[in-house]
């Protein structure tokens, strides 16, 4: 099969060559419940990530180097994935993650085909996404959580692959930005979108427009506002991006939470900048 479930549209054969997501076939690199999400969606036993590898992004800071260039990973069958969802599931996870999709998405629908859980599934995407394809993720999820990377574009083509990013994601978050939100008396959500952005070195200009973009957006949408950025990847060339970011860059852009108005925010503590939130990789 011609694989165009991405934006790049690399029309690769994936049964038997890589994409330009740098994969071929099923693999994932790992699953586990994952404890340091987004409250509402770790809430009391953590998320059900399963992580999948490869990407068509190729940030050159991504803190998940490992499992975003393919270094790390297990080839598995869709029959095997949907046994994933279901001892996830018998393990108290509180809803199925599914990290870094968007190049898995029909193995994903087929495993869904075989088994559909009895608890909310997360469709946890860097944003680089069609209208397309959440069309058809829009019909087993029940939360969306978008990295939203930049709007600039010389960020994007600075900083990944793909110099397009802005043209695709910021339709693909209006899109999930429409899923309603349901969330139960305890605090656990069960429906909704939280979008999520990391603040870089030298780009809280971005940052604050990326704010003011999330402010037009439904008010049921969360944003969850990161701090946590660390020297990681291919980021010899880049020397902005070899130290942390400051405290002056991100009470910028929580002044622009602030001065926007958003309402459902999650503001992370510049102290999680730490190696110690990177997963290791089991296979």
């Amino acid at each position: 099969m011609n694989c165009n479930q991405c934006p790049v549209r690399c029309r690769a054969d994936r049964t038997n060559k890589n994409g330009a997501c740098g994969v071929k076939g099923l693999r994932i690199a790992k699953y586990y419940l994952h404890p340091f999400e987004e409250p509402p969606v770790s809430f009391k036993n953590g998320s059900g990530c399963i992580f999948f590898c490869g990407c068509p992004l190729k940030c050159v800071f991504c803190q998940n180097y490992a499992l975003s260039r393919n270094t790390r990973g297990k080839d598995i069958t869709v029959r095997e994935l949907a046994d994933i969802f279901i001892e996830l599931e018998e393990r108290g996870a509180e809803n199925i993650n599914l990290v870094n999709p968007t190049h898995y998405l029909n193995d994903i629908a087929e495993a869904f085909s075989i088994y559909r859980p009895n608890i909310p599934v997360v469709y946890n995407t860097h944003g680089y996404d069609t209208l397309e394809s959440l069309e058809i993720a829009d019909k087993f999820t029940d939360i969306y959580l978008p990295d939203l990377k930049f709007i600039d574009p010389a960020l994007s083509k600075r900083y990944t692959a793909r110099a397009d990013y802005a043209d695709y994601a910021l339709p693909a978050i209006k899109f999930m930005a429409e899923k309603p939100l349901k969330m139960r008396e305890d605090g656990k959500m069960l429906s909704g979108c939280i979008i999520r952005h990391l603040v870089l070195p030298l780009a809280s200009y971005d940052s604050v427009n990326i704010v003011k973009f999330v402010s037009l957006l439904p008010e049921t949408v969360y944003f969850s506002l990161m701090g946590q950025y660390t020297p990681y990847g291919e980021i010899e060339r880049y020397k902005e991006l070899q130290r942390k970011i400051t405290a002056r860059e991100y009470k910028r852009v929580i002044s622009a939470v602030e001065e926007c108005g958003l309402k459902n925010v999650f503001v992370q503590d510049i102290e999680s900048a730490d190696e110690n939130y990177i997963p290791d990789w089991d296979f």
